[in-house]
Order: structure tokens, then sequence, then C-alpha cells
């Protein structure tokens, strides 16, 4: 089996992934929209919802072990949120390896590109600025180095 991605045939990936939202952010739609994305990239997906906080956001990937957390903001707020939350997710020893992206509306003043270099330098894998493209997050994904199917117990 084989997903067409721009005219070029890629195997699943068949990621565990955990999507979420930042504590201040209730947007629901982006989350959603990211979890068909992943899915129709292979990936199994926990979807942690809107408004969550960060304590959760850690103890489920603490307990789940996401080869990916994939952080969503449409308020403005995601790069003040995500700085907290990073800090959070990176003092853990079992989540420091984790790759952890971050995208969508990062400021309320519309970015001037110093957001990204923040919370790239703060421990984030990959920043997406709110551009509307996906071909630089789906190419993200699929770098992802992959686990066979038996390791994850498919």
């Amino acid at each position: 089996m084989s997903v067409e991605v721009a005219g070029t045939a890629v195997a699943p990936t068949r990621f565990d992934v955990v999507v979420t939202s930042l504590s201040s952010d209730a947007h629901t739609w982006n989350l959603v929209y990211l979890e068909l994305l992943l899915e129709e990239l292979g990936c199994r997906v926990t979807n942690l919802g809107a408004c969550t906080p960060d304590e959760t956001i850690v103890r489920e990937c603490s307990a789940r072990r996401p080869d990916l957390v994939v952080v969503s903001s449409l308020n403005g707020h995601g790069c003040q949120d995500g700085m907290r939350l990073i800090a959070a997710l990176r003092a853990r020893r079992e989540l420091v390896a984790t790759p952890v992206v971050i995208g969508g509306k990062l400021d309320v003043a519309g970015g001037d590109g110093s957001n990204a270099a923040r919370l790239m330098a703060a421990g984030f894998d990959a920043v997406f600025e709110d551009t509307g493209e996906l071909t630089s997050f789906r190419s993200f994904v699929y770098s992802l180095p992959s686990r066979s199917a038996a390791q994850i117990g498919a």
C-alpha cells in the first residue's frame, strides 16, 4: 500500500502522533483538519482537543510516547504558550528526543520571523508559520525515521 503525495508514491508512515492545541486556544477545526491529514499520511492520531492544559499534554505524551507531537494555534498566542509548553515537554527525560512541532498563528502582530527562531531555540523541531501551505509539513512528517508496524503493535 502507498499514499500518493504530490505525484510521488510514498509508503505510509505508521507513526503515533499526538495533536493538540494550547491551553488558551479554543479552536477545534484546525485540530480535526490536522488529524485527518495525518491519518491520510498513514499516522495513528490521538487528538487532545482544544484548551488543553500543559500538564495534560505532558502527561499524555509521557504515557503514550508518540513519534511526533503536533501543536496547533489559531488565537495568536502560539509563541507565548508554545514556549511554556516546550519547556515542560523537554523537562521530561522520556520526551527530550520526541519530535515536537508547532504551527498556525503564532502571534497577534502578524509575525516577523523572529517567533520561529525563538521557538526552535526553545526546543521545537520545526515551526510552521500561518501560510496555509502544507508541503513543508508533509515533508517534515515523511523525513522522520520510521518504525516497523510490529514495533507499534499493528
